[in-house]
């Protein structure tokens, strides 16, 4: 493993355009396409289990559906990611059980400095993972950004934007989300 994968892991400073990251998104990139226009079976659900880190029992996606690496995502039982979404793996994304995501969500890990001009025109980075509960309900459009916990059971309106954690049990909506109330 090469130097900036492994700064990429720990959450560090890293460059995208290294070329060990650019060959492992180029192969996600391949099996992404050949899922997006494979038929519903299961020739769909061996390509998922050759791109993703885990694709739990009962878990199925939609196509259209995009990724940077693929082995940094982690599906739970009997979780549904509708049309087109879109994760950005480049720190751990997971996701329980009996999660529904809506279509059109984007779950974001990527980080890009914003305060050193110069750092971000050199293409350096860092990521910062999702992590998803268990019965979690996306509606359609909303996007997840770096570094977001969301509590088991909650509800995330559609088209929210969720930049900070989200306890269990509770109806979050609004950009950027906002707790309205418990469940």
């Amino acid at each position: 493993m090469g130097e900036m994968k492994e700064r990429m892991l720990r959450g560090e400073l890293y460059r995208d355009n290294d070329a060990e990251l650019v060959g492992e998104r180029q192969r996600a990139q391949a099996l992404c396409a050949e899922f997006n226009r494979s038929e519903a079976g299961e020739g769909r659900d061996a390509v998922l289990r050759e791109l993703l880190g885990k694709l739990g029992e009962g878990s199925w996606i939609m196509p259209r559906f995009q990724c940077d690496y693929g082995y940094l995502i982690e599906i739970g039982a009997n979780s549904f990611l509708n049309y087109d979404a879109i994760l950005l793996d480049c720190a751990p994304i997971v996701i329980g059980d009996d999660v529904s995501i809506g279509p059109r969500c984007q779950l974001l890990t990527a980080l890009h400095p914003m305060d050193d001009h110069e750092l971000r025109r050199q293409r350096w980075e860092t990521a910062a993972p999702i992590r998803i509960g268990n019965n979690v309900w996306f509606g359609g459009g909303v996007i997840v950004c770096p570094g977001v916990t969301v509590g088991d059971d909650t509800v995330v309106g559609a088209g929210s934007v969720v930049t900070r954690d989200l306890p269990s049990r509770v109806f979050a909506a609004g950009n950027p989300a906002r707790v309205i109330r418990q469940l």
